[in-house]
């Protein structure tokens, strides 16, 4: 796993200013409502969003890396991301904070989301 693989990166044109705090912006993927931005970390610079999905998967958090940020939308307080609901669903469980910090649980993160998809193409 490397850092600059982009997955951990925000992509040209996804409309994030660096420093810009997305704590409570609601996150959508690409066929519906996920959640919200509970907070963001970025240990050993591998940048991720906590996404608290409410009740769509039963009240569990999600852990997004932020390249799969498509958009930011300051102005309406929202994200979209380049995911469906059932890719984001299908990633490693998260179940406690020191998981946002362990390389193998992140690890295992990206490579979920860099799979290709059924139409494909890759999440990010």
């Amino acid at each position: 796993m490397t850092i600059d693989d982009g997955i951990w990166s925000y992509a040209p044109g996804s409309g994030h200013a660096e420093g810009q705090d997305l704590t409570g912006y609601a996150v959508a993927a690409s066929d519906g409502t996920l959640g919200h931005v509970e907070r963001e970390a970025a240990p050993n610079g591998l940048r991720h969003l906590v996404v608290d999905s409410g009740l769509w998967v039963f009240g569990r958090s999600a852990v997004v890396p932020v390249g799969v940020v498509a958009s930011v939308d300051p102005a309406a307080r929202r994200i979209t991301l380049s995911c469906t609901r059932d890719e984001a669903k299908g990633a490693p469980r998260f179940r406690t904070d020191s998981e946002t910090r362990d390389p193998a649980y992140l690890a295992g993160v990206g490579a979920h989301y860099r799979r290709p998809t059924s139409h494909g193409t890759t999440p990010a």
